[in-house]
């Protein structure tokens, strides 16, 4: 677990690069299959929910996360939801999709940016880089989700992928 979260912003997009410690095929199953992804998705100390799994161009991924740490304070309690719209798959290698804030029907949130987000996920030997892009509106909607904790959700998410990816290879 000493891959550290590489960040950068160019303009309206978000730069984030993690090298994980396990082949590429096993890293983009663990965003491609829906059991997988209950098991890691969202930050530490949230659970989440597959309400629709559809991993193919132009299939949907909705998705509701509920924060089950009493110690998060006021976020205890708190459900996030989220909306992906596959664009482009080409298994392992490259994901492409909007993702969008919605509330717990499903429904766009208002005033919410959408993020269009593409992952490359390069073999490195038997590790795997995973290179995301995440293109804003604008430079101000970048901004917004950056004060929302995006960083930190992310170092946090990619920690639970960590322990579920080495979980995996010890299981094989």
């Amino acid at each position: 677990m000493s891959n550290s979260l590489k960040t950068s912003t160019e303009g309206r997009v978000l730069i984030v690069e993690r090298v994980f410690d396990a082949p590429r095929t096993l890293v983009f199953q663990a965003f491609s299959d829906p059991k997988h992804l209950a098991n890691w998705w969202g930050p530490k100390g949230w659970q989440t929910e597959i309400r629709e799994f559809d991993f193919k161009p132009g299939g949907v991924w909705y998705y509701s996360m509920r924060c089950t740490d009493k110690n998060q304070g006021e976020f205890y309690g708190q459900e996030s939801c989220g909306k992906a719209f596959y664009e482009e798959i080409s298994a392992p290698e490259r994901l492409v999709y909007k993702d969008t804030f919605v509330d717990s029907d499903g429904n766009l949130m208002e005033n919410m940016p959408e993020l269009l987000i593409t992952m490359e996920f390069v073999e490195q030997g038997d590790k795997t880089n995973v290179i995301t892009r995440t293109t804003f509106a604008t430079e101000e909607a970048l901004q917004q989700v950056k004060e929302m904790g995006i960083i930190e959700g992310v170092t946090s998410q990619y920690e639970r992928l960590d322990e579920f990816l080495e979980k995996e290879l010890v299981d094989q």
